[in-house]
Formats: structure tokens, sequence, C-alpha cells
């Protein structure tokens, strides 16, 4: 082979990489919180391919404790976000129309845990007590589950005083709190790491209480479901994200490997990232992407159910569509 016919053919796979690229949809997707492996799937879809094989282009963009993925939607930062159905729901009545595509997470993994010298043994025994609850859209679980339970949260006798937690588990560790807000899969392990032992603690998870609502779900705006070529790019997306799931689901210590790849921040370990992507396995198991309707429902009422000051305060309409899934699982 001549060096002229050599640099032509390299010439013209160059040529041919740059068009397909130029080809692929583009699309952004807005996570909740920092890379972890909570969105194990989604680095997964982009590092084997998967993604690519579909013909997109994806950005996955990290959260943080100032940014929140329904404003990103909003403002034109994002083609698609993680959320939790209540946050969701919540802005959704607010007026910013979010519409749930898919539902990766069929459990909930949200939990209070308690230091066990407090006394608490049962739901009843938080009145009087100072609880540590997560804000920024997170706190709406909680309140509902309050208000399931005939708890005030205003601190009033006969209530709970509601601490506003950081992202961290300092309140429990400094006994500020008797109770702090944490997932099964990060911050009740980063009580234990800390040093106090499971059997001094004391967990409620949202699960077994009969108030979970869902959480990672992935949302668009309503008015970008009218684009045919937006809703078959979603169709793709969705497709390829599950694919992704699956493989973490049966690879997890992999796919705790691909997501510490991607944490710019270094802050991740890889002991914790393991542990993480085994109970965000035990979450995403059963699910196919598809939104089960009872569940919605269940999340639904759970979130009217909140008395005189309910989470949402009417029946959602149009909230989700089954449209995305339906296609991507055929």
């Amino acid at each position: 082979m001549t060096l002229k016919l050599a640099s032509l053919l390299l010439a013209g796979a160059v040529s041919l990489t740059a068009m397909q690229a130029a080809a692929a949809d583009k699309v952004t997707l807005q996570l909740k919180w920092v890379t972890q492996a909570q969105f194990a799937g989604y680095y997964v879809a982009k590092d084997k391919g998967f993604y690519e094989a579909e013909g997109l282009d994806v950005e996955i963009k990290p959260g943080g404790p100032d940014i929140a993925p329904p404003q990103v939607l909003a403002g034109g930062g994002a083609d698609v976000i993680v959320d939790w159905m209540p946050s969701a729901l919540a802005t959704r009545e607010k007026g910013v129309p979010l519409v749930n595509i898919a539902q990766p997470f069929k459990a909930s993994g949200m939990m209070l845990t308690c230091l066990k010298e407090t006394g608490i043994t049962k739901p009843e025994d938080f009145k009087g007590k100072t609880l540590g609850v997560w804000f920024f859209g997170n706190e709406y679980p909680f309140l509902s589950w309050m208000a399931t339970l005939g708890i005030k949260t205003d601190g009033s006798e006969g209530g709970v005083t509601v601490l506003k937690q950081g992202f961290n588990v300092d309140p429990l560790l400094q006994k500020q709190a008797a109770c702090i807000s944490t997932m099964t899969y990060n911050e009740y392990w980063q009580v234990i790491d800390a040093g106090i032992k499971a059997e001094d603690l004391v967990t409620f998870q949202y699960e077994k209480e009969g108030v979970a609502t869902l959480e990672d779900g992935l949302y668009v705006l309503e008015d970008s479901l009218k684009d045919a070529a937006f809703k078959e790019k979603m169709v793709k997306f969705v497709r390829a994200s599950m694919k992704g799931w699956k493989w973490a689901e049966e690879n997890p210590d992999d796919a705790a490997g691909i997501v510490l790849e991607n944490d710019a921040s270094g802050a991740q370990t890889e002991t914790h990232q393991k542990r993480m992507m085994g109970e965000v396995a035990k979450l995403t198991a059963g699910s196919n992407g598809a939104l089960d309707e009872a569940d919605y429902k269940r999340t639904v009422a759970t979130l009217l159910g909140g008395g005189s000051d309910p989470v949402i305060t009417k029946e959602p309409v149009g909230a989700y569509t089954l449209d995305i899934t339906n296609e991507a699982l055929k």
C-alpha cells in the first residue's frame, strides 16, 4: 500500500467517524445528585456503548446541593432529568409541567435512622423529638408520613421539631437530632463508618412503613413530548439506559468501577461505591423501566394524604406517560 493511499484511507476513516459523531442525537441528562452508584445505569450505558449503539451522544451532568434538576430542565439546561416523584409532582402543581417517561427505581431506599439511646422504638415515639430532614424537594415524603401519623412538624407540643439537615450525617453524630434522613445505599453506611454500631441504631424504612413514594425516575417537559423526533430520541435513551441498569445489577462491582472512573471530584471511594451499588441494585431489581401504575397511585395517595397541608392538593393529570417505555420495550 502506498503512503498516499494509506493517508487517503486514514482521512476517510477520520471523516466517517466525524460524520457519525455529527449525526448522533445529543441528549443531556441532569442527575439529582453527585456522581455515584445511585446513577450507575447511565454511566454504564455510556461506557459500554449502549447509547452510541442507539445513535445517541449523551452528556451526563452531575448534580449537587445547589442544583435543582427541575429548574435546570425548565431553563433548557437538560433534555431529561432524574428526580423523585414527590418533588416532580409538587413542581408540576407549581407550574413546571414535568412528565415521568420511565421509572428505573422500583423500591424506595429512604429511611429515618435514629439513635437507640433516645428511646425511639416505633414511629409514635418521634413526638417531642428533633428529626433531621432533607429539603430541596426531598422533604415531601417525610411531611406526608408525619401527616399520616397525625404528628405536627412545627415543633409544637406533641409534634416534632424539624432540623433542616445538610447532605451529611453530622446531626446524628453530634446528637443534635434523635433521627436523621438516610438512604439505604448511602448515608446509613456513613453513620456506620463513623463508628456507630448497627445495634445502637433503630431504622425506619419508608417502604416498610407503608409510606414509600417513588424515587429516581426520568422526567421531561410536557411540551417536549409534542415533538415526534424528541419522543423517538427518548425511546432510544430509555432503552439504552435500562440496558445499562440491568448490566449494573448483574455486574455491581464492575459498575461501581465505571462510576469511579467518571467521578471527576475524586471524592468517592471504591469500598463505598461497591457497597452502594449492591444496595441500589435491590431498588432497581424488578423494574424494566416502565412506571407501575399501582406504584404511581400509591405515591399520589400518600402525597394527597397530608391533612391540612398536603404535598399536592389535587390529583395530577398527565404527570406520566407509558408511550416511551411501551416503544422502548418492544
